[in-house]
């Protein structure tokens, strides 16, 4: 197989969200010492995104879009254990979280994965999580970004207290903050003050990217 016919079937596999072909593709690639990592940036990663700009269009489904992603997360661990050490494109570093007294979590979760099918190093510190918890899960891990989820009006008003926290604390230059989630906007992010606002979970992919210069 050609090596463009196999970035094809990589990009087709994902969009179809055929698991399959997927991880066949990922370990004939390993066994014929095709370039990983090519495979992953030209086929692979290119479905996926192929995928998320069909969401954003109403052409797909939710459902559909979290299967893509299943899969992609599986040819992922195939490829990675494949590499050497250090040999994977790192896009940094994220620790994402729900706000405290918000118990949503299917969201965030199809974010982190997401998030670590393009190359992030993910922390998914769950839900009803303290501000001062995401302050310092980020410093433990030195995380380029934040991000918070509230699905309810009442808890949006903890995005807003990460923000004076941060600032509270010396910490605000540090880390990039991204906010989501149902009654969220864009109007809400800049008044609080947050580096960006994902609208759904391939669009906080394309963000975090803006936000670490990729």
């Amino acid at each position: 197989m050609e090596k463009e016919e196999l970035f094809k079937t990589a990009i087709d596999s994902i969009v179809s969200q055929d698991m399959k072909t997927a991880e066949e593709t990922a370990k004939r690639a390993v066994d014929e010492n095709i370039d990983l990592l090519e495979l992953m940036n030209k086929g692979f990663r290119e479905g996926i995104t192929k995928i998320g700009e069909l969401f954003e269009r109403g052409e797909i489904f939710l459902p559909e879009l979290i299967q893509s992603a299943e899969v992609m997360k599986s040819v992922n661990e195939i490829i990675i254990s494949a590499l050497p050490d250090g040999a994977q494109e790192k896009n940094g570093v994220v620790v994402v979280g729900t706000v405290q007294g918000d118990i949503h979590d299917i969201g965030k979760i199809l974010v982190c994965s997401l998030l670590k099918v393009n190359g992030f190093d993910v922390h998914d510190i769950g839900h009803d999580v303290k501000t001062e918890s995401f302050i310092d899960k980020a410093v433990e891990v030195d995380a380029d970004i934040i991000g918070t989820s509230s699905l309810l009006t009442t808890t949006m008003r903890y995005q807003k207290e990460l923000e004076e926290t941060l600032q509270k604390r010396g910490l605000r230059k540090k880390f990039k903050t991204m906010v989501g989630g149902a009654p969220v906007t864009q109007r809400w992010a800049e008044r609080i003050g947050a580096d960006a606002y994902g609208e759904d979970a391939t669009d906080a992919v394309k963000k975090a990217l803006a936000l670490i210069g990729r």
